[in-house]
């Protein structure tokens, strides 16, 4: 009778346990959530960046992953916009004008002494506004499936990852609002931390890793804020043709902490004609490209696991010597294209380029007087323009010059 009674009191406690085993998500998964409609865009202070926040904190506890913000995985912040949002989205505004964002944070507690940050903003452009490149007048949703629902399904991808092995540093994941915004989220963070900030290693940033191309480009900026860093890049690449771009500073979030003095990388797989687009849609991802980037980052941070705290080294501002200038041609720039010359990976609707017959792919070589052999010669032959000007622009198309007239 005994052994049949503690027979049935072990049932019992089989039966009462609770079941931690991970439920498996793919970053597709993720993704198409994320850049639904039923989301709007995810513009910062909107029922649809909560419904986001709301789900990637739960994705965090079923990872089971504690919470790290100042209430539960949410630490919130007011601020007010510097810029209009379009007229159509409906913000959670307070008296004073002002809106509330909201970071999510999670956290892998290892008892080490150091902290790695693993970032990736969730919010995007809602129905448009300035940030916006769609020039239609009715309203749309920008789903932002690359910018940056990719971003924040690499971080959930790599969270699962490091829930398992690499237990020398701690981990602290998050996804981070208004930065659209003007880095808004990141900022505040950095200001408002809930760790100690000088027990940060490094800090890892995604931002718009959903498009890698046939040639697998893939740039990583923030090389030169640690000594380590290229040696481990290297060393890991087995699959990507690399831009490394030493400087700390770029417009995402990582910036934030480079200001702080920590180390950081940042991803990115390039611009493409859909940026700041409602075009942006999660069917359009390359998900297997993104499990290869979540699996280099990993590598790069098991490497990095038994170096204790990495040195931090100043970078020369690679922006504040890109010239300004009053026109364009209205085309987005192949930031990842290394060859000779200005590469158009997109163009822009009833801009000049478009007017005058440009294609995506044309490779600018000459503008005006001035030969383009690079980013900053195609900047600075533009920097001596004025609106109203007309100039003759050489581009090599299918290795075969072509040229056309533009008016700015």
């Amino acid at each position: 009778m005994r052994r049949f009674i503690a027979f049935l009191i072990f049932i019992s406690i089989l039966a009462c346990k609770k079941d931690t085993s991970i439920k498996s998500v793919s970053m597709q998964e993720d993704v198409t959530f994320l850049a639904d409609d039923n989301l709007k865009g995810r513009a910062t202070g909107t029922e649809g960046e909560k419904k986001a926040a709301v789900y990637i904190s739960n994705r965090f506890k079923g990872i089971y992953i504690e919470a790290k913000g100042t209430t539960g995985f949410y630490q919130d912040f007011s601020f007010k916009p510097k810029t209009h949002p379009h007229e159509a989205i409906k913000f959670d505004t307070k008296e004073d004008g002002s809106i509330t964002g909201r970071n999510v944070i999670a956290y892998i507690d290892n008892k080490a002494e150091n902290t790695i940050i693993i970032g990736a903003h969730y919010d995007h452009l809602g129905l448009g506004g300035e940030g916006s490149l769609y020039r239609d007048s009715i309203a749309a949703i920008h789903n932002g499936a690359d910018d940056n629902a990719s971003g924040v399904a690499v971080m959930l991808n790599l969270a699962k990852k490091l829930l398992k092995g690499n237990v020398n540093n701690n981990y602290l994941f998050i996804a981070f609002s208004g930065e659209e915004m003007g880095l808004l989220g990141s900022n505040y963070f950095v200001k408002n931390p809930t760790i100690e900030l000088e027990k940060v290693n490094y800090m890892i940033n995604m931002d718009m890793v959903g498009r890698l191309k046939a040639d697998s480009t893939l740039a990583v900026y923030g090389t030169g804020t640690s000594p380590m860093f290229k040696q481990v890049l290297r060393a890991h690449n087995e699959k990507f043709k690399l831009i490394q771009k030493e400087s700390g500073i770029g417009p995402s979030d990582h910036t934030s902490f480079y200001n702080a003095d920590i180390p950081v990388l940042h991803f990115f797989t390039g611009q493409h004609e859909d940026y700041h687009k409602p075009s942006d849609d999660s069917e359009k991802l390359n998900y297997q490209g993104m499990e290869t980037i979540s699996n280099y980052i990993f590598n790069i941070i098991s490497d990095l696991d038994d170096n204790n705290k990495l040195a931090f080294r100043k970078t020369k501002n690679e922006s504040e010597a890109v010239p300004r200038f009053k026109v364009g041609l209205g085309v987005i720039p192949d930031y990842l294209f290394d060859g000779v010359g200005m590469r158009i990976d997109g163009i822009s609707e009833g801009k000049p380029a478009q007017k005058a017959g440009l294609q995506k792919g044309d490779i600018v070589i000459q503008i005006g007087e001035y030969e383009i052999k690079s980013m900053m010669d195609y900047m600075k032959a533009l920097s001596t323009f004025e609106k109203g000007n007309t100039t003759e622009v050489i581009v090599d198309r299918d290795n075969k010059e072509v040229e056309v007239e533009i008016t700015f």
